[in-house]
């Protein structure tokens, strides 16, 4: 449901982008402790927050992952810059970043699998393939991924390309990444592709209709297709200080109460809705339609009286001095968090003065037009804090759910 992602462009950043699918508080001003680092294990990667391949992301996270041509443990590839979101689902690279060439998934008809992946201010288009995915000690055998931008299918039907104001984001300078790994609380980002068409999936042989597509075939959150640590993901991050850092490292643990490491704890429970949602009360607003997203990189809701910077880019708040605001979040079960608080500075002062920086903690912007009863707490959420995203069953409860 969304994917936002900011890019440093000289004095300014752009907004970026929303993803099909998707997913509190901040810790005040100061720094706070954040949480213990894990034991080293073979179900833990390691995440950096930095600037990105093309040097102009901010509050992006990143991990690496290894593709082998499925059954292949000679023809693999490693990729840095894989960013992390939990808002999105499947694993989705750059095809002018990939070396090897992937077996493109055919349907009964022996047309190729071609997905239109969908953001607020653009669109990705390229075929699903088949890959062995491996990421610390996890392996996901025969992992069905998309590769962005790939040029055998450089036709895009205009229901594609008119997606997201017309904008291809096709290239690592335009994404921001070399991929994307979504890990999302469900198993699937479009749980009924199989039996409705979405404008996602396309049957492409001499030309390209949309397509309902088996469950096998469709892109999944590659932690389910784990033999083990299977049922969620902990991302760990140590708290930032408030002017932020220029970089950030982490942890990524796969698994949730199956190893020593990733053990649930008492953390809070907050089940989500079929669309990942949760509910946020913010301003006297309630805002149902309300998600918490290591995607986007900052944070995003509607507060007319907050204003937008000036430059020619306008997507970020700039107030005068740095407000602290309220909010609270309620998951499906009931559950409330109250009180909690985040900062909003101004986002020309933080990127102008600090031109090294990566790590913006009160980087905050209005949500793009159409996005009613939203609010869309980013990276910023996981800064100091041990956040995870469950999938399946453990030992606090069943997934879909967020816990912190």
């Amino acid at each position: 449901m969304a994917l936002m992602r900011a890019l440093r462009m000289g004095l300014g950043a752009a907004l970026c982008l929303a993803a099909i699918s998707c997913g509190g508080g901040g810790s005040g001003r100061g720094i706070s402790s954040g949480p213990p680092p894990p034991p080293a294990g073979n179900n833990v990667a390691s995440v950096i927050v930095d600037q990105g391949p093309n040097n102009q992301s901010v509050n992006s996270l990143f991990t690496s992952v290894t593709v082998c041509v499925p059954g292949s443990t000679s023809s693999c590839q490693t990729i840095d810059h894989i960013q992390v979101d939990t808002g999105s689902y499947g694993l989705r690279l750059l095809a002018p970043v990939l070396t090897l060439t992937l077996p493109v998934e055919t349907l009964a008809s022996g047309n190729s699998l071609v997905e239109c992946t969908i953001f607020l201010d653009g669109f990705s288009w390229g075929p699903v393939v088949t890959a062995d995915m491996q990421i610390a000690g996890e392996t996901a055998k025969s992992l069905p991924l998309q590769v962005i931008g790939d040029s055998r299918f450089p036709t895009v039907p205009a229901n594609c390309s008119g997606m997201g104001m017309g904008k291809a984001e096709d290239t690592v300078s335009a994404f921001g990444a070399n991929g994307i790994l979504g890990i999302g609380p469900f198993e699937l980002g479009c749980g009924n592709c199989d039996t409705a068409t979405h404008g996602i999936y396309y049957a492409c042989g001499t030309t390209c209709v949309e397509t309902v597509v088996p469950t096998a075939k469709q892109e999944p959150n590659p932690v389910t297709r784990f033999a083990t640590d299977n049922n969620g993901s902990i991302v760990a991050l140590p708290a930032v200080a408030a002017n932020g850092e220029v970089t950030l490292t982490g942890s990524l643990i796969f698994g949730i109460d199956t190893q020593s490491n990733n053990q649930s704890g008492t953390q809070t429970v907050l089940t989500v809705n079929d669309l990942a949602e949760l509910t946020m009360t913010f301003n006297g607003q309630t805002l149902a339609n309300s998600f918490i997203d290591s995607g986007s990189n900052a944070i995003f809701f509607a507060d007319s009286a907050i204003p937008t910077c000036t430059t020619t880019d306008t997507d970020f708040y700039c107030p005068g001095t740095t407000q602290m605001l309220a909010l609270s979040i309620q998951g499906a079960n009931g559950v409330m968090v109250n009180n909690l608080t985040f900062g909003v500075g101004n986002a020309q002062t933080m990127l102008n003065t600090n031109q090294t920086f990566n790590v913006f903690p009160e980087l905050a912007g209005p949500l793009p037009a159409g996005n009613p009863g939203t609010f869309d707490y980013g990276l910023a959420f996981f800064y100091g804090k041990r956040v995870a995203v469950a999938v399946g069953a453990t030992s606090v409860g069943t997934g879909p759910y967020i816990a912190f």
